[in-house]
């Protein structure tokens, strides 16, 4: 990150942009970019990086597109004290990764035995029955943290990263003012 400079790290920041490493090299890109350049992940391996996509995905439309499962890799492979996922801000211990790992693995196991399929596998329609299970904490031999937690903190990393860039206000009809201190935005 040293070589990206404090200036492109500022202007990338108000954009959503964050560090990607390509080919060695650490480039700012917003997680979206990230997906659509195909980034390799850091943390997460494939299978999970799919699982996360189907699951933002069913908590919020576009979370997939937006590139859900890279916000996470990238933020779970930053120090703990400048991560931005919803895990820090509900206090989890650090390492967050063992809280997604340990998350997608539950699903896919649960989702196994109620659908016999992995939860990326299925379709819409159980995918949604399956996280609204979740939410109400009605799932059978979940394992970690309760489902409904999990759920909670999966919504709101989708939701940030639909929703917490410019395009995301600009889709909510909201100004996007960061030149503003936020005190002073309403």
């Amino acid at each position: 990150m040293a070589n990206i400079g404090r200036r492109g790290f500022v202007k990338g920041a108000t954009l959503g942009a964050l560090a990607f490493s390509v080919g060695g090299v650490e480039i700012l890109l917003t997680p979206n970019e990230a997906r659509a350049r195909n980034v390799p992940f850091r943390l997460l391996d494939g299978h999970q990086g799919e699982t996360l996509e189907a699951l933002g995905e069913t908590l919020v439309p576009k979370a997939r597109e937006a590139g859900i499962a890279h916000y996470i890799d990238q933020q779970i492979s930053v120090p703990p004290q400048e991560s931005l996922l919803q895990a820090r801000i509900f206090n989890f211990r650090p390492p967050f990764a063992d809280f997604y790992r340990s998350t997608i693995i539950t699903i896919d196991d649960t989702s196994k035995k109620s659908f016999g399929k992995e939860f990326a596998q299925l379709a819409p329609k159980d995918q949604r029955e399956f996280v609204d299970r979740m939410r109400q904490n009605k799932i059978e031999d979940w394992k970690g943290r309760p489902a409904a937690l999990a759920y909670a903190v999966l919504r709101a990393d989708a939701v940030d990263v639909v929703y917490g860039t410019m395009e995301g206000y600009e889709a909510l009809g909201i100004p996007y003012m960061p030149h503003i201190a936020p005190e002073k935005r309403w």
